[in-house]
């Protein structure tokens, strides 16, 4: 009966250990949709899951949907990119660190013909000014998204009146989808964009859009790495995130990141001097 007992225990332990090899080491990254559209993720993630053994579950949706997703606990870490939102993450004490991984800009891109007459411009609010003041197409991501949030400021900057406050404007519109989407959407509609200048060399249906407008200086993109506190969220993998944490950060994973291109153009500027 005793050895009985005892071999019930050791299959229990055994199956448990089985299960646990079965179902692997896993973390949650909630990260922008550009660092997927981009083609990015597919070159950094799995080399960190072979180097670490440890599985990297992407949630890719804006990056205030990100940050909402680190705040309610359901993420270990978190890759994204609207520095006022994250700081206020940070203080509200939701993480527990946060480093800029890596950077790109902004740009405005249209429709060939210009009817805005901005193409070649380096001064994006005075090419908001223009598509306002003319009433030009206007697609808008409109899902609290770190791209959302970039446009929303210049808007406030070029005009006094917020065209999404506007109910009768025809000129501006509002999608709530991620940079993909409402890149088809605007060209459909031969209208205007902002979109991170990672996404737009990797988007293969740009047709008769092109960039229009490059502001380096105000439409900078910087992203950051920030990992949950696991004393707000104790279930949070917070060991293994940082594992992640650590290594994107680091010389390997930024290497990468300066690696990568697409025609032969670095779609990312990685924040470790050496590769810049």
């Amino acid at each position: 009966m005793v050895f009985f007992y005892f071999f019930s225990i050791f299959i229990l332990f055994y199956t448990l250990g089985i299960s646990e090899v079965l179902a692997g080491r896993n973390i949650k990254l909630a990260t922008t949709t550009s660092t997927e559209n981009s083609g990015l993720l597919k070159r950094l993630l799995p080399v960190f899951e072979n180097r670490k053994d440890i599985k990297v579950l992407v949630i890719a949706v804006g990056t205030g949907q990100a940050l909402k997703i680190g705040k309610d606990g359901d993420a270990d870490v978190l890759l994204v990119h609207d520095s006022v939102a994250e700081k206020e993450f940070m203080q509200k004490g939701f993480g527990i660190s946060r480093r800029e991984v890596m950077s790109n800009d902004f740009i405005i891109v249209g429709p060939q013909g210009d009817p805005a007459r901005i193409k070649g411009g380096r001064d994006a609010v005075k090419a908001f000014k223009k598509i306002y003041s003319n009433s030009i197409k206007f697609v808008s991501r409109g899902d609290d998204s770190g791209t959302h949030k970039a446009e929303k400021r210049l808007w406030g900057i070029a005009s006094n009146i917020l065209p999404w406050n506007v109910t009768s404007t025809s000129w501006y519109n509002e999608v709530g989808a991620g940079m993909g989407q409402t890149l088809n959407i605007a060209i459909g509609m031969g209208a205007y964009t902002i979109v991170d200048r990672g996404t737009w060399l990797a988007f293969k249906n740009k047709r008769e859009h092109i960039i229009m407008v490059e502001d380096k200086e105000t439409l900078h993109n910087p992203y950051s790495v920030i990992l949950i506190n696991p004393n707000i969220h104790p279930h949070t993998k917070s060991e293994d995130a940082k594992q992640f944490y650590d290594w994107v950060i680091g010389e390997e994973a930024q290497e990468i990141i300066s690696e990568y291109r697409i025609d032969g153009e670095r779609l990312f500027l990685p924040n470790i001097d050496i590769y810049k």
